[in-house]
């Protein structure tokens, strides 16, 4: 039967994956991936051999029509991104509402994200939390962080190295420089890190220290 399996592929280290969801990427006919040389690698790990085509911000809404026509012939699709789960912060919300639309079955399995560790390991109140993703590069930046002002719960945030200081210098601006925070980098990876302390004291600590791989922000709300 045909259906559309959302995968999840870890965000680090390679033994972060599921049984099912290697099993799964094996019995597809065709895996669309982000980047088809980031996932060959995690296929060459567990001999996966199902055939890879790219599947991106850049083409989805040229060959998603492609592929539910696919699913429609019957084809089983497996869909992956570089790392973690699709369709956060990544590719993949567009294929599975044009699915949902054509009443084809949709199948997203749990599997590694960086969103979870870092806010367990953040220390600050999670059992009510807020995933803001990325902040807008330029436009809407300053009208979603006033907005964010009065948010009481944790927030989380995805950024990259070359914005890092930059946001955590708007946190400073607009939460208050004694706003607790933890910023988690390379999450599972050989030189994961977390470092925790006020807006402030992270905006230094990274002033002093060149920021490298990916971050998740995690923030108290305000009190």
């Amino acid at each position: 039967m045909s259906k559309l399996y959302i995968i999840p592929t870890p965000i680090g280290n390679l033994e972060d994956i599921t049984l099912r969801a290697i099993r799964l990427l094996k019995e597809a006919d065709l895996v669309l991936a982000e980047d088809t040389r980031t996932s060959n690698k995690l296929f060459s790990y567990y001999n996966i051999d199902t055939p890879l085509l790219s599947f991106h911000m850049y083409n989805e809404h040229k060959v998603v029509s492609k592929h539910i026509e696919r699913l429609k012939s019957g084809a089983k699709l497996a869909l992956i991104s570089d790392a973690g789960t699709p369709a956060i912060s990544d590719p993949g919300f567009l294929l599975v509402r044009e699915c949902i639309k054509e009443g084809l079955a949709v199948c997203c399995l749990p599997g590694a994200t960086a969103l979870i560790p870092a806010v367990v390991n953040s220390g600050l109140p999670s059992e009510k939390f807020v995933f803001e993703g990325f902040l807008p590069a330029k436009k809407g930046r300053k009208t979603r962080l006033e907005a964010l002002k009065k948010e009481e719960r944790t927030m989380v945030f995805y950024e990259s190295p070359h914005r890092i200081v930059k946001t955590l210098s708007n946190f400073v601006e607009y939460f208050g420089a004694d706003r607790k925070l933890s910023v988690s980098r390379e999450i599972s990876k050989l030189f994961e890190e977390t470092v925790r302390g006020t807006a402030n004291d992270l905006v230094f600590h990274f002033q002093q220290k060149k920021p490298k791989g990916e971050f998740v922000i995690t923030v108290e709300g305000k009190k």
